[in-house]
């Protein structure tokens, strides 16, 4: 049986999502979300950085830097956005930020969908074990 990575605080971390957009549905532009969410993170004693730089490697060197909207218990990267739809590119965007980082889990946020907010929840775990290109 497979075991869900950071069960109880991807749990708390979704729970968030849920009580922002419940407050907000989808009219605001993303950093009322942004500001909601540290408000909230608070609420639920998480320790949040926002806005934290990430070093990219390229085979044991600095190549760049990644500024998640937050990193959550220095365990997951979220990024949120606020727009209609998610596209195939902000999602590939988005994985291969989680791949170039240290991090195996992260969450792609949308609060700008018509009907509901859209979370998608990435691992990315075995593969970097496995990979010499980026460390």
């Amino acid at each position: 049986m497979n075991k869900i990575l950071y069960k109880e605080l991807s749990y708390k971390v979704q729970g968030t999502f849920f009580e922002v957009y419940k407050a907000f549905g989808n009219g605001f532009k993303e950093t009322i979300y942004h500001n909601a969410l540290i408000e909230e993170f608070k609420v639920r004693e998480l320790k949040t950085d926002s806005q934290k730089r990430i070093n990219i490697y390229y085979r044991g060197k600095r190549v760049g830097t990644y500024v998640p909207d937050f990193v959550i218990e220095d365990s997951i990267i979220v990024e949120i956005k606020c727009k209609p739809i998610l596209t195939q590119a902000d999602e590939k965007q988005f994985w291969h930020y989680l791949k170039g980082s240290d991090y195996k889990v992260g969450y792609l946020v949308n609060f700008g969908a018509l009907k509901k907010v859209v979370i998608i929840r990435r691992v990315y775990d075995t593969a970097r074990r496995s990979s010499h290109v980026f460390a």
